[in-house]
């Protein structure tokens, strides 16, 4: 099991210690604080005979996201089972690959994150959690705090997938819906966490999210013989799940880890960023050539975890990136919603709307040239399609006989 070296700033650079909780950095001088980074001494782990002892060892199997465990924090898991997803390959486009995040505990991929965040916050002694939430992460914090024994404190936009507000309230966790989008229910959280005694776990405001989010990375590299794909198309609000893979290769080839395969030695995957049309600060940012984002005003999408009016980590999205030699793009409702129908009548497969972002985002990267058929591309559906039954309906105006 790795040793926590310590937390780094991603602006300053500043080292901070694990040894008590952390949220960002306490040494930044102008706001916005950086988030932390949780870095590790890997040079034990270097080489292939150290890769081929993932899942193994400790007298028992290591299942999940959990047999990565050599790259995690050494800590006793939370953990409903979340991880090691399908990676179904296309019927029609032969260098696609689904990966099916819906397939996770809560339906999404949030439970990578918040297993892993919950996990180091029982490690902790932290007894009250409070997170802002599009959706998705809002259930997934409800169940996993249900497990640990800790109180969820939960704030969501009043118009969320109804799923997403019923199976937080059944796991029992203290919601609040709020007139307003993700970016209202943040303050709300700021204005009240010192005098409530909450620990803000909202996303890139402390440091362990990240590390269960880089699980994906690992996985779908191991999925495909620990090669890497010549891209990543991944739904893109908050972020996270973008920023940890990238963190995942960036290990992975201290650790000399991945064959060089398809693509040439040192070189990863190109990340592509897809966020809705009715909010899409990244991809226009990106466009413009900026190094942050600007705050998008009434951000409009059925794709309920894409509405992030401006990511607190827009500066690593970008960066991650145009490092990668990626794209950010947005694509509109009606292309999700077709794309929702196109991949459940001819992949059997039912797309969340932030999934088929990724998936209309192929199309038109294809049509571009910019990807071509040959190309070897992850697809991330990250939420089941069952959970947006509701704002699916609408949006193709079915209703109950």
């Amino acid at each position: 099991m790795p040793t926590i070296a310590f937390l780094e700033c991603i602006r300053c650079h500043a080292r901070v210690s694990a040894a008590t909780p952390q949220t960002v950095c306490p040494q930044c001088t102008t706001p916005p604080p950086g988030s932390l980074f949780v870095r590790y001494d890997l040079s034990p782990l270097h080489g292939v005979a150290a890769r081929d002892e993932i899942g193994k060892g400790a007298g028992r199997p290591w299942a999940g996201m959990w047999r990565y465990r050599a790259v995690l924090p050494d800590v006793e898991p939370v953990t409903l089972g979340e991880g090691w997803t399908p990676m179904l390959r296309s019927r029609r486009y032969a260098g696609a690959y689904l990966k099916e995040e819906g397939a996770n505990p809560t339906g999404s991929f949030k439970a990578r994150g918040l297993a892993m965040a919950v996990t180091m916050a029982r490690h902790y002694g932290l007894r009250k959690l409070a997170v802002p939430s599009a959706g998705n992460a809002a259930g997934a914090l409800a169940a996993y705090a249900a497990a640990a024994g800790i109180e969820a404190h939960i704030f969501m936009p009043r118009d969320v997938p109804f799923a997403n507000y019923v199976e937080a309230t059944a796991y029992g966790a203290h919601v609040v819906l709020v007139d307003g989008l993700i970016s209202d229910c943040a303050r709300l959280v700021d204005q009240r966490k010192a005098e409530e005694g909450w620990f803000d776990i909202s996303t890139l405001k402390e440091p362990f999210r990240v590390e269960g989010k880089k699980t994906m990375g690992y996985e779908l590299v191991e999925q495909l013989g620990w090669e890497y794909p010549d891209a990543v198309i991944y739904p893109t609000g908050g972020g996270v799940g973008l920023i940890g893979m990238w963190k995942a290769f960036e290990e992975m080839d201290a650790l000399g880890w991945v064959v060089p395969g398809r693509r040439p030695p040192g070189t990863r995957p190109k990340m592509i960023a897809a966020q809705a049309a009715g909010c899409a600060p990244v991809a226009r940012a990106f466009a413009a050539g900026a190094a942050v984002s600007e705050m998008w005003k009434d951000g409009a999408t059925f794709a309920a975890g894409l509405r992030v009016p401006k990511p607190y980590g827009d500066a690593i999205i970008l960066d991650d990136v145009r490092a990668s030699g990626g794209v950010a793009l947005a694509v509109h409702d009606e292309e999700i919603l077709a794309s929702i129908l196109d991949w459940a009548r001819n992949e059997g497969v039912f797309l969340s709307p932030e999934g088929a972002s990724a998936t209309a985002a192929y199309d038109k990267l294809l049509a571009s040239g910019f990807l071509k058929p040959s190309d070897r591309v992850v697809l991330f559906n990250t939420g089941a399609g069952l959970k947006y039954t509701d704002v699916t309906a609408e949006a193709i105006g079915l209703k109950r006989p």
